[in-house]
Parts: structure tokens; C-alpha cells; sequence
């Protein structure tokens, strides 16, 4: 599909009138806008969760694969796929910041599972994962959803960190601006996690039980990490802090 303004307005008139209630009457609604030249719309629901305050470079928009069309380039053009270890992140090109080592977060002393069991943890949730998305999809597009391999926004956080997050939030009952600053997220995305996790681990007939310590402060948790063999002197991030 070709974006361009001619689309927005043949949607616009398509759904006038009509109470744009929910996610589907509007995908509906625009799936269903057509044009007597023959011009037809292809419309899905994106689910996916997106952090806000992303900022896009310059550069990153000038290294967009765009073809312009010869009307009005700057509104209408094709944007073309892009492999995702093609794509340069704000923290690539400036070399300001690094990924933060997790591994420590999925230590035995904190998510109180030692490793075999933490993979059959992380299998069980991959699975359960992979189910409740296409449940999801099936219901609000009435048929199976057929997706590229590879297609999507690659998660901040992968499921084995999106995991320890979720278990020592119920462990240690640890504030969610905490744990965005010990994951090097945003508390929003902490959050969205929490909420979309905490159902996997009850699917998967999976609680983890409370230690009775609630750790507020990153420091706390560090100091704790620390003096549990979780986490030793050379591994802590001062950003942590």
C-alpha cells in the first residue's frame, strides 16, 4: 500500500458518521474503503506495546529507504522493509550509552529458581507467549494472522529479562521507578511489562512467592544483590544509582 493523502481522505469519508467505538469498528471501517478507480485499503491492528519519547535523529530519518513519488514526493512515497540489524539506534551513533548487563537481575538468589529450572521457566513462557498472542490476533481480526518472520519492533527488554522483572517485582516487592532504573527503562515500560507478564507466569501455573523484604531503593536492591552473591563489586552500574 502506497501512503498518501488520497487514502486519509477517502477513510475520512468512508467512516463519517459513524460512532468510532472500538479498535475494530475503526479497522473495519478503514479495511472496508474503496474508490470507483479501483484504489483499495489494507488494515490491521498493531498490538504491540511502544515507548513514547523516542527521539529520531537526522540522521535516522535521512537513512530511511524511501522512493518518493514524482507528485508531491514529500506526501506520497513507498517506505521498503528494512532488516533490524540494519537499523542504527540513537545510543549507536553518539556511543553515549551501552546495554546494561541483566544477567545478574535472573540470579538464582533473586528470581529463586536455579538455572534448569529458569529454562524450563522462560520455555514454558515463550510458548505461552507465542499462544496468547495469536489468540489475540485471531479474535480481533477473525482469522490467523500471517506475518513475515522477523517483522515487528524488537522489545527493549527480552523475555528472560521481561521475566525477572515481573518475579522480582512479586518477590521483593520492588517499586516500579526502581526497577526501570535497575533494567535502564522507563517506568511506563515497567509497567506495560508487569502487566503483560504477570498473566503468562498464572498461565503457566507459575507464582512466585514474596520474601517479606520489600527493597524501595535501587541502592537497597544492590546492596541486597550484593550481599546475596548475586551481584559482585565490578558488575554494578553506577547509572544504576
Amino acid at each position: 500500500m502506497k501512503v498518501g493523502p488520497v487514502h486519509f481522505s477517502h477513510i475520512t469519508m468512508n467512516w463519517r458518521g459513524r460512532p468510532l467505538t472500538s479498535h475494530e469498528v475503526i479497522v473495519n471501517a478503514i479495511a472496508a474503503t474503496t474508490t470507483a478507480t479501483g484504489m483499495t485499503v489494507r488494515a490491521e491492528l498493531d498490538a504491540s506495546g511502544y515507548e513514547t519519547g523516542v527521539t529520531v535523529s537526522d540522521q535516522q530519518m535521512k537513512a530511511l529507504p524511501l522512493t518518493r513519488h514524482d507528485w508531491h514526493g514529500d506526501w506520497n512515497y513507498t517506505l521498503h522493509p528494512i532488516a533490524a540489524d540494519q537499523l542504527v539506534s540513537p545510543d549507536d551513533q553518539t556511543g553515549q550509552h551501552e546495554h546494561p548487563d541483566r544477567t545478574w537481575l535472573q540470579h538464582a538468589a533473586l528470581t529463586g529458581l536455579d538455572q534448569t529450572h529458569w529454562n524450563e521457566l522462560i520455555a514454558k513462557l515463550d510458548v505461552a507467549r507465542h499462544a496468547q498472542r495469536e489468540a489475540a490476533l485471531h479474535h480481533r481480526r477473525g482469522g490467523i494472522r500471517q506475518a513475515a518472520s522477523g517483522t515487528g519492533r524488537k522489545a527493549v527488554l527480552d523475555l528472560t529479562d521481561r521475566a525477572a522483572l515481573t518475579i522480582v517485582y512479586q518477590r521483593f516487592s520492588v517499586p516500579q521507578r526502581t526497577l526501570a532504573k535497575l533494567f535502564g527503562i522507563t517506568q511506563q515500560s515497567a509497567h506495560n511489562i508487569i502487566r503483560l507478564t504477570r498473566p503468562l507466569l498464572t498461565m503457566i501455573g507459575y507464582t512466585p512467592q514474596p520474601t517479606g523484604l520489600r527493597l524501595a531503593t535501587p541502592t537497597a536492591f544492590i546492596q541486597h544483590a550484593t550481599d546475596i552473591g548475586a551481584l559482585t563489586p565490578d558488575q554494578i552500574n553506577p547509572a544504576c544509582y
